[in-house]
């Protein structure tokens, strides 16, 4: 045992493993030197970054739940003619081909949607009218829950009783 740790602690043993590890570091700089390619850009070159704005929260409408309407017993009179839309009267929405009429935020199409009015659905007009994309508006609201409310087009409304 004592003969291989002094084998091991030869100077020149350890010199030589150091003289060697030396020049096997200097042959692969050279080497790396050597095969580089010419032109190849340095460290220091300009980083360039693209941000891209993520996308924006499209707001999910509630999916309108289908209600059973209580249908009245006829009382024989019939139904008021149909008349034009003014302050006070109540309309019902009406061809929507069930996809319901969109109550906004305020008159025009660029306006948030603030709820759905289903089709058939009964409204108190409180305010109009007002021009706004090529259409009439008028501001409807809930004779039975005054939180829906909204402005919404004359396209989709039948007035039910007149004021």
């Amino acid at each position: 045992m004592a003969k291989l740790i002094r084998f091991f602690l030869n100077p020149w043993l350890i010199f030589g493993a150091i003289g060697i590890g030396v020049a096997l570091l200097v042959a692969t700089l050279l080497l790396l030197s050597w095969t580089r390619i010419p032109g190849a850009p340095g460290v220091g070159g300009t980083a360039v970054i693209t941000i891209i704005d993520l996308p924006t929260a499209t707001p999910i409408l509630p999916t309108p739940t289908p209600t059973e309407v209580e249908t009245p017993e006829p009382t024989g009179l019939p139904l008021p003619p149909p008349g034009d839309i003014a302050k006070d009267a109540y309309v019902q929405v009406t061809g929507t081909g069930g996809d319901g009429l969109r109550l906004r935020a305020g008159p025009g199409l660029d306006r948030d949607v603030r709820l759905l009015g289903v089709e058939d659905e009964v409204f108190l007009v409180q305010d109009g009218p007002q021009q706004a994309d090529n259409y009439t508006w008028w501001f409807l609201v809930g004779p039975f829950d005054e939180a829906r409310q909204g402005w919404a087009v004359s396209n989709f409304l039948r007035v039910v009783q007149n004021p």
